[in-house]
This record gives C-alpha cells, sequence and structure tokens, in this order.
C-alpha cells in the first residue's frame, strides 16, 4: 500500500536559478549543498523536492534510470491554514502572481512561474471534490 509521495522532481536547466526561487522565495531548506546538475529540498520529513538539469538526467550510466521532461512541469504546496494573505502579499510583491483561482471545493490558488517556466502553485484548503 502505498501512504504518500516520496519525492518530486522538476526540470530546470539553470539550477542555481531555480534553487534560488525556490530557496528565497518558496523558502524551502536545502538537504545538501546544490551542484550544477540538482537540488535537494525537504518539504518534510518524508518528502523531498529535486531540481534537475534534464540534460544530465537523461544520460544513462548515473545509477538511476535515465528520465526527463520537456516543457514546463507543475508541483502544488499545500499552505499552513490561514496564511493565503500572507503568500499573496508576498508574491506580489515580487511581480510573481500569474493566476489566482478560487475552486468549487472551497480552496484557493496561487499560481507563479519558476525561472525554467514550471507552474508553481500555492494551495490553501481543498481544490478537488470529496
Amino acid at each position: 500500500m502505498l501512504v504518500g509521495i516520496y519525492e518530486t522532481v522538476l526540470y530546470c536547466a539553470d539550477i542555481a536559478a531555480a534553487t534560488a526561487f525556490y530557496r528565497d522565495v518558496v523558502g524551502l531548506r536545502l538537504a545538501k549543498p546544490a551542484t550544477d546538475f540538482s537540488a535537494v529540498f525537504r518539504l518534510s520529513p518524508e518528502s523531498m523536492l529535486l531540481l534537475f538539469d534534464p540534460t544530465v538526467t537523461k544520460q544513462s550510466g548515473r545509477g538511476a534510470p535515465p528520465h526527463g521532461a520537456t516543457g514546463a512541469g507543475h508541483i502544488a504546496f499545500r499552505m499552513i491554514p490561514g496564511s493565503y494573505s500572507k503568500w499573496k502579499e508576498w508574491l506580489t510583491g515580487k511581480g510573481l502572481i500569474e493566476s489566482e483561482v478560487s475552486w468549487e471545493a472551497g480552496g484557493r490558488s496561487l499560481y507563479v512561474r519558476d525561472p525554467a517556466g514550471n507552474s508553481v502553485e500555492f494551495v490553501e484548503g481543498q481544490v478537488w471534490p470529496g
């Protein structure tokens, strides 16, 4: 039986710029120092966000099977309840908000783009019906 997602990967050609975004804008903590090829952030004791340069991960002989993606990916972060206004103010101040959505299920989302063009969503409440 599965209990959650252990890691999520976003692909970014400029790891330094993406690392700065997820560290300084999103507020994530690096689990180890970033390299030219990757950055690893710990979201919780049981969840990681990995940033990979897709030109490197598509190569074989690295231990893990080759993988990668073309085009913008998507990740959605769950906000602490009641922090929507603070996130909106923070992201607006940085000129980053691309879209704001109120969902039928009662939740709401803020969308921004990271330096690689990935869609980054900040969610408060429920966005999917029961």
